[in-house]
């Protein structure tokens, strides 16, 4: 689901906190070490998310939120932000020229740069959670 945050909603906060749940609290941050990345520049979109980023060749840039229940990928488009939400059951992670995001039938993928190394122990962290997050669901037994 992709909301416009550019202004504060209260019915999207609402949607949000339903979706993949309240932001972490600050001790709960601090002892995940950060629950947010750096910004990073992004690569290539899916067709379906063009309309999202600047027409022209600006770069653009994002970044991630991490909570209970999922991601919120923060996506500016000039003076706009966009806001993507994806439930951890939905979060599909592949490692190739830099990081690629699938969920919804859409995917991001971010480019490997500087920027984007800065931001390495973020996605061990957020793989971490979402092992921890799927293990809950695992109910065959070896």
């Amino acid at each position: 689901m992709i909301l416009n945050s550019t202004y504060h909603n209260k019915d999207h906060k609402k949607v949000i906190t339903d979706l993949i749940g309240k932001p972490y609290s600050f001790f709960e941050a601090i002892k995940l070490k950060g629950v947010g990345s750096k910004r990073m520049i992004i690569d290539k979109v899916s067709p379906n998310l063009q309309p999202y980023l600047n027409r022209v060749s600006d770069i653009n840039y994002a970044n991630i939120e991490m909570r209970p229940g999922g991601i919120i990928v923060y996506i500016n488009k000039g003076l706009q932000n966009f806001s993507w939400v994806i439930p951890y059951y939905q979060l599909v992670l592949y490692k190739t020229d830099g990081t690629s995001i699938h969920a919804q039938g859409k995917f991001i993928n971010f480019k490997n740069n500087k920027m984007f190394k800065e931001n390495k122990a973020f996605f061990n962290r957020l793989l971490d959670i979402k092992v921890v997050y799927d293990e809950r669901f695992n109910f065959i037994d070896i």
